[in-house]
């Protein structure tokens, strides 16, 4: 065995393990864990939202006011651990939705509030975003294992992109099986933000939707849907294309 090969070998070895340990982890939590009433529920899909500070908020807030709520439970809320704005018009927004006093312990069970390390803070440096990256997508794994989102719905911030790419390496390990929907902002005219072309560059999402038709003409495997707060997702158009 030449030094060429042992070196491989020494380098294919620790991802193998780091696999192997992943698929022990999910086949250990989910054989031992019972569903509960939360995760049982027959009519709806668990959707993972994911909430970036300030308009990124605004936007996805916008765009799950247009679901159709008895499709997509229960509803999980992510946000950055230094957000708490996101999660609070989250929380405003959830409890709207209870209209009578007996509807109340079904609403609260309905969504979760979940929140992730950030991966690099502002004016954080490079050096020292290394290990809060590596820190912050092993808890977004965790958070994939554990919640096993069905949808993921994200729309731009830097929070996403450990979630999306966790819950892909699932999905390539036969571990679970996760719809990504991607939803540019509408502030990007001309040019796709940092995460979502990294998310399109990778296809790691399944579908990829763009506010500007100058944007899918550009980028071509993405679907031109206008103002998509005016677009009212069913359950059944996350199997089909909507280009």
């Amino acid at each position: 065995m030449g030094p060429d090969v042992s070196m491989a070998v020494c380098c294919a070895f620790p991802v193998l393990v780091s696999l192997l340990l992943v698929r022990f982890a999910y086949v250990m939590y989910h054989s031992g864990h019972m569903p509960s009433k939360l995760s049982a529920s027959a009519a709806g899909m668990r959707s993972l939202i994911v909430l970036g500070s300030g308009g990124h908020t605004a936007e996805m807030m916008n765009v799950v006011t247009t679901l159709q709520k008895d499709r997509f439970t229960p509803r999980y809320y992510v946000a950055a651990l230094t957000d708490n704005m996101s999660l609070q018009k989250a929380q405003v927004y959830e409890q709207s939705l209870v209209r009578v006093e007996v509807d109340k312990e079904e609403s609260v069970e309905n969504a979760q509030f979940v929140q992730i390390y950030r991966s690099r803070e502002v004016g954080q440096s490079y050096i020292t975003s290394i290990a809060t990256t590596l820190l912050a997508t092993s808890h977004a794994i965790w958070i994939i294992i554990r919640i096993r989102p069905q949808v993921i719905f994200c729309n731009g911030p830097g929070t996403c992109i450990p979630l999306c790419v966790s819950a892909f390496l699932l999905k390539v390990l036969g571990l679970g099986w996760s719809s990504i929907f991607y939803i540019e902002s509408i502030a990007r005219v001309k040019k796709l933000s940092l995460s979502g072309l990294l998310l399109y560059k990778l296809r790691i999402a399944d579908q990829f939707f763009v506010q500007w038709p100058q944007l899918q003409q550009k980028y071509p495997r993405a679907c031109y849907a206008g103002r998509l707060i005016k677009y009212r997702l069913a359950s059944q158009d996350l199997y089909r294309p909507v280009c």
